[in-house]
């Protein structure tokens, strides 16, 4: 990982950009391509977070995070979670400490913010990131969100 990793915001000039950003084709099945996420960001502004990965200036990843997303999907706001909603990492920079920087990126915001935790899906098995999630010290609460696995960090 190059110290000059960063985050920067969404914008009519990062637009194309970030769309064109492509995960390898055998983990196509396992992330919605960015665009979506573009979308789903559009329609959730006050809880989206999407956000371009810079190498310098060279785009090697996407992520999308959302804050205080309350889980029990019945209004009480007793579950409030925030986490990293999305993480697209360029097929040619994989393996770099990229996705390690954004989910640490994602940390610090949360923290910033004043969260304790950090929450995270992802589909179960060898071919998906899960190998990579508990590596950074995500634990499965034992729910599933539509099909994936439920994974919590806490924070300090």
């Amino acid at each position: 990982m190059t110290a000059a990793l960063r985050l920067e915001k969404i914008t009519p000039a990062t637009f194309d950009t970030a769309i064109g950003l492509k995960v390898r084709p055998e983990q196509e099945h396992l992330v919605a391509p960015v665009v979506k996420s573009l979308a789903e960001a559009y329609v959730h502004p006050d809880t989206a977070w999407p956000r371009l990965i810079l190498d310098g200036d060279r785009p090697v990843g996407f992520l999308m995070a959302f804050f205080d997303i309350d889980f029990t999907g019945d209004g009480t706001g007793t579950d409030l979670r925030s986490g990293l909603w999305r993480l697209n990492i360029a097929a040619g920079e994989q393996g770099r400490g990229h996705g390690r920087f954004a989910v640490e990126s994602v940390a610090a915001e949360i923290r910033r913010r004043g969260g304790t935790r950090m929450t995270v899906t992802w589909h179960p098995g060898g071919t998906g990131p899960e190998g990579f999630y508990l590596k950074l010290g995500f634990r499965p609460t034992g729910e599933m969100s539509g099909g994936q696995r439920v994974g919590e960090l806490a924070l300090s």
